[in-house]
């Protein structure tokens, strides 16, 4: 072969192996973030206008999350106050394109506001009493209301990614503390998250959905520890007891990212 046109070829044979080597394109990402304010950012005291009392923010973790990525579509559908019988009517989001799919329900089934609000204005027996009362509903009634969004969360999206994360412990036990409430008082709210974050990640796990604990990540960051991811009782009073920025770019958003990469 003519030395000009055996380097030529050789040129050519070296581009087609270079193309052929190239990594295929990553699949597009098709996000739905479901759930309640734990996900929709209240207490970040920023809000869409569009979202109205949902009260979803641009800087909750699933907008933190998309907004880093170039993702083919991203569905905000988190509300604040959502329980489970409301994420079921976010579904409508889902679909067999959807490729990743994340969600925090349980809480306001378990009736955490009003344990809040028993602990805050109530004696220590009424905090642990209500406590108490919905530590129960967790383990006997929670259970099954979890299994049913989680299914019909698969049964709409049978491929996606299904990332379940979890609420963390309130409070710093023990210790002094300026938030107002008894060392009692906050152990018996952490004992009721415990009881949540346990159920949650076992229904989850059966499944066979992702399930991020929140409470070991947010250790040294609860409401009277020397730096707060939780906003104690704060005005508005809905911001309340609700992750504050921090706690979503620095304690949800990385339990998140850790297994999506």
């Amino acid at each position: 072969m003519h030395p000009a046109r055996f380097i030529l070829s050789a040129a050519i044979a070296a581009i087609g192996s270079l193309v052929l080597a190239q990594p295929a394109s990553a699949a597009p990402v098709n996000y739905v973030a479901l759930g309640d304010s734990y996900s929709s950012g209240v207490g970040t005291g920023s809000y869409i206008g569009s979202s109205g009392g949902c009260k979803r923010s641009n800087y909750a973790y699933p907008a933190l999350w998309a907004a880093a990525r170039s993702v083919a579509s991203f569905s905000f559908q988190a509300c604040s106050g959502a329980r489970t019988g409301d994420v079921l009517n976010q579904l409508g989001a889902l679909s067999a394109s959807t490729t990743l799919v994340s969600v925090t329900v349980g809480g306001n089934d378990a009736g955490f506001t009003d344990v809040i609000t028993t602990c805050t204005f109530g004696t220590d027996q009424d905090c642990t009493n209500r406590t108490n009362q919905a530590k129960t509903y967790v383990q006997n009634t929670l259970p099954g209301l979890l299994d049913n969004v989680y299914a019909q969360i698969r049964n709409r999206a049978p491929g996606a990614q299904v990332v379940v994360l979890g609420y963390p412990r309130m409070y710093k036990v023990p210790g002094s503390c300026n938030a107002g409430l008894s060392e009692t008082k906050r152990a018996a709210i952490n004992g009721a998250a415990d009881a949540l974050a346990v159920v949650i990640g076992q229904r989850a796990g059966a499944k066979g959905f992702t399930f991020r604990d929140l409470r070991t990540p947010w250790t040294g960051h609860e409401i009277c520890s020397s730096d707060w991811w939780m906003n104690s009782l704060s005005w508005p009073v809905e911001e309340s007891y609700h992750p504050n920025r921090n706690g979503q770019s620095k304690g949800y958003l990385p339990q998140l990212t850790a297994v999506t990469g």
